[in-house]
């Protein structure tokens, strides 16, 4: 009867140890607009200042290009190129859905807007609509879970993307998410008609101040020749403090 008695516990034991397991994994079972907006917190900060690095592949050779930028949260950028010579002083102001590029060779400022946004910065495979964005993907794109698969060795999510915002420069978006880290390691951009426009891949991530910050893109156009565009972020402050002249078109001049 003791043995009996013994188990019977054991049984009850390891079949609530069970329910648990269950719960437990249940709790972590995402939607696609949940994962989506764990990618947004790693992506999106307060207040920034970032040096990086573009590596344009070209078909004569390759450039590379640095600019240091500083950031307010989604509405807010100032940008400056800082080398090479040629390109050093050339400045780029975004506020909310505006871009103005200032040009220290003819000491002209310029607007960019309508299809200008469309076209290359500095001959690179980003255009101004990829600089300029840093928004909240989750408020732009509807989500859902297309697959799962192994990318570079990292277990992923495949979301597919929908936009859900007329203003957008992408209609869709195939997206890999590392299940881990939450940073989205290669991304195909498609046009309305289904197109694909654009590729991105991320190289190498980083844990910076508490979040997973990509450290290493290459952006590809897909309708272009060529290796495509390396970007690279060699340093990067959050929370930094930033006087709010730099955001005026007033800095552009400075």
């Amino acid at each position: 009867m003791i043995k009996n008695k013994i188990t019977v516990k054991s049984a009850a034991v390891i079949l609530g140890l069970l329910l648990t397991s269950v719960s437990s994994a249940a709790a972590q079972v995402l939607t696609g607009e949940e994962i989506l907006r764990r990618v947004d917190e790693n992506q999106i900060a307060g207040n920034r200042i970032v040096i990086s690095a573009m590596v344009i592949h070209g078909r004569r050779g390759d450039r590379t290009l640095k600019l240091k930028s500083w950031i307010q949260g989604e509405e807010k950028s100032f940008s400056e190129y800082i080398a090479p010579p040629r390109e050093a002083g050339v400045k780029m102001l975004k506020l909310e859905d505006q871009l103005w590029t200032y040009y220290p060779s003819t000491d002209r400022t310029i607007k960019i807007a309508g299809h200008l946004l469309r076209q290359s910065v500095m001959g690179s495979d980003l255009s101004y609509e990829d600089m300029m964005e840093d928004s909240e993907l989750a408020t732009a794109y509807e989500a859902v879970i297309f697959a799962e698969e192994t990318f570079k060795d990292r277990p992923c999510w495949i979301l597919n993307l929908t936009a859900s915002k007329d203003d957008v420069a992408y209609q869709s978006r195939k997206v890999w998410v590392d299940r881990e880290r939450f940073v989205p390691l290669r991304e195909e951009r498609f046009a309305k008609s289904g197109e694909l426009l654009k590729t991105m891949e991320i190289t190498r991530v980083s844990f910076e101040q508490e979040r997973w910050v990509a450290m290493h893109m290459i952006f590809k156009d897909a309708l272009k020749n060529g290796k495509g565009t390396e970007f690279i972020v060699e340093a990067i402050e959050f929370d930094a403090d930033i006087p709010e002249y730099i955001f005026s078109k007033a800095a552009l001049r400075r």
